[in-house]
């Protein structure tokens, strides 16, 4: 009899204590989420991004891939030439450098490091080469460190194409199952680019200038370097890229531009 009279006190008593013990583990986990933490927790992804830094010899650099390897028609033509650029910047794979990827022999165009650009034929030309140091790409690009004129047909079947744009076709290599034969490139939001004014006189961007006034004396043209370079919101880190380890190419032609089999 007495336990029946109690049973709804003690059933009451019940509610009530998981009512406060809900409470309280609510109370915990929103007061443990506070502005501090999710500032503290934000800066420590960014800083956990690879930083890759580049000159203004290095946007001249990236002017003139994007300006002899398209048909000037179009800033879409010359994003996806740029994004090519920065995919092999980021995979490893190549160079360190913009200019290094881009003066890289038997890569690009003949004479892209020599010839005189005619920019007043490229408008959109500058704004492009900001874009890319900003983070902007070509997103039909996607992976593709290959191109060519497009029209043209090859034999091979590791060519996995990707789009058409500025008169080239660009390309992926992939193997029967679909999986990529290069290093992956980083996604452009998966790392920083700096602009580095004091590592102009490095020697690879010296030799880069030595290279431009040879062209502008045997062109009898001036070649003009900018003396300033856009500072992106947020781009590419490379401290150490060397330290996460560089791919030897043992035949660069494998690597090139142009096409290549298995």
């Amino acid at each position: 009899m007495t336990a029946i009279t109690y049973a709804p006190f003690r059933r009451a008593a019940c509610l009530v204590g998981f009512a406060l013990l809900a409470g309280c583990t609510s109370s915990q986990t929103t007061s443990s989420i506070t502005k501090d933490s999710v500032k503290t927790n934000t800066a420590s992804i960014e800083s956990a991004k690879q930083v890759y830094t580049y000159t203004a010899t290095d946007r001249e650099c990236l002017k003139r891939a994007m300006y002899f390897e398209s048909k000037r028609s179009s800033k879409d033509g010359f994003m996806a030439v740029g994004s090519v650029v920065m995919n092999r910047l980021t995979s490893g794979a190549y160079p360190e450098t913009i200019c290094g990827v881009v003066s890289q022999e038997k890569q690009f165009a003949p004479g892209v490091m020599t010839r005189v650009m005619k920019e007043e034929t490229a408008p959109e030309l500058n704004a492009a080469a900001d874009a890319i140091l900003r983070g902007e790409r070509n997103p039909e690009v996607k992976e593709a460190m290959f191109f060519h004129q497009d029209g043209l047909k090859f034999p091979y079947d590791n060519m996995h194409y990707v789009t058409v744009a500025g008169g080239n076709a660009f390309y992926e290599k992939r193997d029967d199952e679909g999986d990529l034969q290069t290093p992956a490139p980083k996604p452009a939001d998966e790392y920083i680019l700096a602009f580095a004014p004091h590592l102009a006189a490095s020697p690879s961007m010296v030799a880069v200038n030595d290279v431009g006034a040879t062209a502008t004396q045997a062109e009898g043209d001036d070649l003009v370097l900018p003396l300033d370079a856009p500072v992106p919101i947020q781009r590419p880190q490379p401290a150490s890229m060397s330290a996460t380890g560089q791919m030897a190419l043992a035949q660069p032609e494998v690597w090139s531009l142009r096409p290549a089999g298995k």
